[in-house]
């Protein structure tokens, strides 16, 4: 049974009620109602989960958030990158533009993963910053693109995408957090939240100090500005990456943020099973997609 946390569970049905409709020529656009993934490299052990809001199982709707688990290269040198991506609300391709989004930028960090590793380990920041910047833009370029292909505005097949680069390396604690548009990066530390996110400049100055005289391909930058956030973790830290749909009632709803803290500061990572009905805590009055991904660190 999903729990809620609150006065009284939500009015939705807490397990799936409509498949969303599906046409037999366009069957690759499904997506399940729920993924579930994990790993463990040096020093943290992964979890990532996405479930579909009660709304959209409810309605008969896709699950708008997408996610992405991957990893490139071997031993030592290997870098996990974790992308989550939430579509446009009320656009009918929506799931299908945040699948496109993880997929393109899980394209271009594989292309582009030994260097990065190689920034991480050796703390250049600034090259990490501006290169992520630039494959990000990129990537939204390609969406600018599809969105052409298809014959609709850019803004009906866009999402918002956050991603997480952690090494393999025991030695390298560093994880970096990137990405685009609304969400939340929280971390857990001595059984207290703490909210990460990163400021973005003023209005008119995003991008100015870290842009590249590398025109983004094949269209203009996202209008929203680009995020960054490199830090160091501790023993016995969890990192909470997530969509909107969690980020909202994380936030909104003292609650749920404190009946995760409970959950969530012990030894060991939850094991995925539990990691998924911890994701799945219902709040009354938040009904979108939930999407998160959770680092802890032995």
């Amino acid at each position: 049974m999903i729990g809620h946390v609150g006065d009284r569970p939500p009015t939705y049905d807490p397990e799936p009620t409509a498949l969303p409709a599906a046409v037999p020529q366009e069957l690759d656009g499904l997506v399940a109602d729920t993924v579930l993934d994990g790993a463990r490299y040096g020093t943290y052990t992964l979890r990532a989960a996405s479930v579909r809001g009660d709304s959209a199982r409810f309605r008969g709707e896709p699950r708008r958030d997408a996610l992405l688990t991957a990893r490139f290269g071997t031993d030592e040198r290997a870098l996990v990158l974790v992308a989550v991506a939430t579509g446009a609300r009320a656009a009918d391709s929506a799931h299908l533009a945040a699948t496109d989004a993880c997929r393109w930028i899980g394209a271009a960090v594989g292309r582009s993963h030994a260097r990065l590793s190689e920034d991480i380990r050796a703390g250049r920041r600034g090259d990490l910053k501006s290169g992520l910047n630039r494959l990000t833009d990129r990537t939204y370029g390609k969406l600018r693109a599809r969105a052409a292909e298809l014959g609709v505005e850019p803004q009906q097949y866009t999402a918002g995408l956050r991603c997480l680069l952690l090494p393999a390396d025991p030695d390298c604690r560093t994880r970096v957090f990137f990405g685009v548009g609304a969400g939340g990066l929280f971390r857990l530390r001595d059984g207290v939240w703490h909210d990460l996110e990163p400021q973005i400049p003023a209005v008119g100055d995003a991008g100015k100090a870290e842009s590249s005289p590398e025109p983004p391909d094949p269209a203009d930058p996202p209008a929203e500005p680009f995020r960054f956030r490199g830090s160091v973790a501790r023993t016995g830290d969890a990192l909470l990456l997530c969509g909107p749909g969690l980020a909202e009632p994380m936030r909104g709803e003292p609650a749920l943020a404190e009946e995760l803290a409970a959950r969530w500061t012990t030894e060991e990572a939850p094991g995925l099973v539990a990691f998924l009905a911890d994701i799945q805590l219902r709040v009354k009055g938040y009904s979108d997609d939930r999407t998160g991904v959770g680092v802890w660190e032995a």
